[in-house]
């Protein structure tokens, strides 16, 4: 069962996450700074030059990690008597719904706080000015549609599987599932922060963002899934594997 005090910490994190780098932009600056080329105006990933790189680390694994969980939720609906399904059914519940909660939540903050992408900056070529999360555009720029950059959607894909780390009944299984999910996590992160697509503020911040969106749903779904004792566990997990 999550704490309320595991809670609060992670919230507390997070606000103070967010306001460090909404008061000090310079850090976020001072990172991209590096990735971007002054002479030839380009990103260390270049858009399209590498289509198996975008493959690979865009539309390949977050199409795979949304298959994973369709599968998950298709077996959870249709197969809810089999033995497995029955045994580890709190765990696929709390997959499935980090999977689509910590996305969806923060794409759609995405679509509310209207902060520029670092190439649409135009220290780095955009349209945009220097404009962080606390700020306001300034009164003589004319804005034709709302921005989505702020914080970082597609990585959030990737940090739905930071739910593995909860699920996990050892501690090699908990240090596995952390390496699993955050590589993948940041793999996906750091693609698009090579591409001027997302600042790192933006990574970091969705990433203790989708941590306490998973306590808050593992919390919830505890209360309707009481975990049993380790000794319990040990002898379900016998029964299923005969």
């Amino acid at each position: 069962m999550v704490s309320a005090k595991s809670i609060f910490l992670v919230s507390g994190i997070l606000i103070g996450t967010i306001a460090l780098f909404g008061i000090n932009g310079n850090i976020d600056t001072w990172v991209q700074n590096h990735f971007f080329n002054l002479q030839t105006h380009e990103w260390i990933i270049v858009r399209g030059e590498r289509p198996w790189l975008d493959f690979i680390l865009y539309d390949g694994i977050k199409k795979l990690l949304i298959f994973m969980y369709s599968i998950l939720l298709i077996s959870l609906l249709i197969a809810y008597k089999n033995k497995w399904i029955k045994h580890y059914r709190r765990e696929i519940i709390i997959l499935v719904l980090s999977g689509i909660f910590v996305p969806m939540t923060i794409v759609t903050l995405k679509t509310i706080t209207n902060v520029p992408c670092p190439r649409d900056w135009q220290m780095y070529g955009g349209e945009y000015p220097h404009i962080g999360v606390f700020d306001s555009y300034p009164a003589d720029f004319c804005q034709k549609s709302k921005i989505r950059c702020w914080p970082a959607g597609h990585a959030s894909f990737g940090f739905s599987l930071l739910a593995l780390i909860v699920i996990a009944r050892t501690r090699q299984q908990r240090y596995t599932a952390l390496v699993i999910s955050l590589s993948i996590a940041w793999s996906m992160g750091w693609y698009k922060i090579l591409k001027g697509d997302h600042f790192l503020s933006h990574t970091i911040i969705a990433m203790v963002m989708g941590w306490l969106i998973i306590l808050l749903i593992v919390r919830r779904v505890d209360r309707y899934f009481p975990q049993e004792n380790e000794a319990m566990r040990l002898k379900l997990d016998e029964k299923v594997n005969q």
